[in-house]
């Protein structure tokens, strides 16, 4: 009875000190507020991932799918670069550049190091060229060339980055530069750079021209460019989006993937090796596609039906639906979905294109709203005034003798 007294004793008493020393741990890390909270997908880590941060979402709607560690604040390396790339492609949606305009190359440009195309400041490049050297194999020359084209300066490139950042709500995220190489404070989380990476897909998805290239050239076919994403070859689906990695930072990916209407965002960082990172973006993206699926009710401008309107020109107007809508299901679950239309009551002339006349609702069996479209009109109808009533009654008269 002594022995066993003491064996027991013994084993709490090593178990303590493993504990003690941080052999026993469970994953923890800061909310937002500063409090420390139990992450439960790290202490419950059903996918065995091996990396110190990693999330899945759904591009569409935003859905955290599965996370270990989302908001601990690690080195982005060259990952840094899909907000690089989210802001040249708003400065071209805003006019302020286009894809054949020239851009030159600054001294400082030309001598970044790191992943480039060896940019030389008597040469110009299209933005449309600098976009797939910055894509494709991560240029760092092409990046800060980009982000003087844009700001007149890096540091004031960052200033956007940052600012944006902000607007996104990626609140662990602080750039310090465009292109990733590693810098004190320059930091965020796999949370975050999930968030800029659906914000780029989604408003933006013509960058998948780019984030696609497996292979191509540049300079006449002089300078040759493979992708640092081996996922573009190797996914079945995969639309990008940006690898990284230092001796710091260690190896980090966001990988896209969209199937049969899913598309799916998939952050590894600090992965011990480059295989790990990709292998575990993989079984992220697989664990998505294997266990959701993405249900689609409506797409944007498709008719819905023409509803009766007074004092117009015409006698109705065709409803069209405003946007997307559709919502993220279990593959197993029973899907039935119930709609509710509401439509506006007593509508009359003048409707301008777009005006908002009905709503449908969207509703699983259990009574939670899915999903919300507005139904808009799909085009202007006048009021009928002394000027137009004549044409309008014979009109009227003339349809009536065809039928």
């Amino acid at each position: 009875m002594i022995k066993k007294v003491s064996i027991i004793f013994l084993i709490l008493f090593f178990c303590f000190n493993l504990g003690t020393y941080g052999y026993f741990q469970i994953p923890i890390w800061k909310d937002q507020d500063g409090t420390t909270e139990v992450n439960a997908e790290s202490a419950n880590n059903f996918l065995n991932i091996e990396s110190e941060s990693a999330i899945l979402i759904e591009q569409t709607t935003g859905t955290v799918l599965y996370e270990k560690n989302s908001h601990e604040i690690l080195r982005p390396a060259s990952v840094t670069k899909i907000m690089t790339v989210l802001l040249i492609m708003e400065a071209i949606d805003n006019g302020e550049l286009s894809m054949q305009d020239k851009v030159s190359c600054s001294e400082k440009a030309s001598k970044m190091g790191g992943s480039q195309i060896w940019l030389d400041t008597r040469e110009e490049l299209t933005v449309e060229e600098m976009l797939k050297a910055i894509c494709v194999v991560s240029a760092n020359d092409c990046a800060v060339a980009m982000s003087e084209r844009i700001a007149g300066s890096e540091e004031l490139f960052v200033n956007k980055m940052n600012e944006k950042a902000k607007a996104l709500g990626m609140k662990d995220t602080t750039f310090k530069n465009c292109h990733g190489i590693d810098e004190d404070g320059h930091v965020t989380s796999s949370y975050d750079i999930s968030l800029m990476s659906r914000e780029l897909l989604v408003n933006h998805p013509d960058i998948t021209k780019f984030t696609t290239i497996w292979m191509d050239s540049l300079r006449d076919n002089k300078s040759e460019l493979v992708n640092t994403n081996k996922l573009i070859r190797t996914y079945e689906g995969a639309t990008g989006l940006k690898t990284g990695s230092t001796s710091l930072a260690l190896y980090n990916l966001s990988a896209s993937a969209t199937r049969d209407d899913l598309s799916l965002i998939a952050v590894v960082l600090r992965a011990p090796t480059s295989k790990i990172r990709f292998s575990e973006a993989k079984l992220l993206l697989d664990y998505g596609f294997s266990t959701y699926k993405f249900e689609t009710f409506c797409k944007k401008n498709d008719s819905f039906e023409a509803i009766p309107i007074s004092k117009g020109t015409e006698s109705s107007v065709n409803l069209v639906f405003e946007n997307n809508s559709g919502a993220l299901v279990k593959k197993n679950e029973n899907s039935n979905i119930k709609q509710d239309l509401v439509l506006n009551d007593n509508v009359s002339a003048p409707i301008k294109k777009g005006d908002v006349l009905g709503t449908i609702n969207y509703y699983s069996d259990n009574g939670n709203l899915l999903s919300s479209v507005n139904l808009v009109a799909e085009k202007d109808i006048e009021k009928v005034g002394i000027i137009n009533m004549f044409s309008h009654n014979l009109n009227n008269w003339f349809n009536l003798f065809r039928k």
